[in-house]
């Protein structure tokens, strides 16, 4: 790829950290951080895997802030660390084996079903609720599934982590950004890993990114936690809808 020049790797820092700012409250920082290493010449087989790199700044120090202020049960969310990793390996090896573009032109209308859903339930996550799912189960569940996903494809993992967290084990938005950025970040470090073992991570563009995504992670986590739930659920449903948005151009109307 094409040396960057010092106003490109400014270019991707502030990218990184809009990116990270976003990601920490709602999820979908991918739509800015993406598109922004394509955008500045880096071949999509790399983009890919540097973004990778510079999400995992975002997704640790967003994870830690939540994590400090008690917003995350790191104990109870051991199995489902697991549970994503084994998910998340299977993903990735299956994409060199399948075809994406079934389950591409798939998961906007899912997320889009969901999206619509939550405007109707307009109280739904601003607080706790009684859990419908024993937390081992769950975890089990979605973290194979979620993580083979990320593995994958990958587009709106964080929106449906969420709104799990939410439906299912009844927490608020708050609580479900937390734990979502926990998950987040176990399915981004396993595929950096397998990304960075076939030589597609360009490291400087990454860390410029990463550098941004480490100060947004920590800014979007203090508004996400000083603001509360009602905060983040709109900024959660408009990141939501952009996520939709972009999947349903770039799978039905990008041609």
């Amino acid at each position: 790829m094409p040396a960057l020049t010092p106003l490109q790797f400014v270019i991707l820092f502030l990218a990184g950290f809009a990116a990270g700012t976003v990601d920490a409250i709602a999820g979908g920082g991918g739509i800015i951080s993406l598109p922004t290493l394509l955008g500045l010449g880096v071949p999509a087989p790399l983009a890919l895997g540097t973004n990778k790199l510079g999400a995992a700044f975002g997704t640790s120090s967003a994870t830690w802030s939540y994590a400090r202020r008690g917003l995350v049960n790191l104990r109870q969310c051991a199995w489902g660390i697991v549970f994503t990793i084994i998910g998340a390996v299977a993903g990735t090896l299956a994409v060199r084996r399948l075809d994406p573009e079934f389950l591409g032109r798939c998961i906007p209308w899912l997320l889009a079903a969901i999206v619509v859903y939550m405007v109707f339930r307009p109280a739904l996550g601003e607080t706790s609720r009684h859990h419908r799912m024993e937390a081992p189960v769950f975890y089990a569940v979605f973290g194979l599934g979620l993580g083979f996903y990320d593995g994958f494809f990958g587009p709106g993992v964080g929106s449906f982590w969420t709104i799990a967290f939410v439906m299912l084990l009844g927490f608020d938005f708050l609580q479900a950004a937390g734990h979502t950025k926990v998950m987040n970040f176990t399915s981004n470090t396993v595929a950096l890993l397998l990304f960075a073992s076939t030589g597609a991570v360009v490291v400087l563009p990454g860390l410029a990114l990463g550098a941004g995504q480490l100060i947004g992670g920590r800014l979007g986590a203090h508004l996400a936690m000083t603001r509360g739930a009602r905060f983040v659920r709109p900024v959660f449903l408009v990141m939501a809808g952009l996520t939709v948005l972009k999947l349903f151009y770039q799978h039905y109307l990008q041609r």
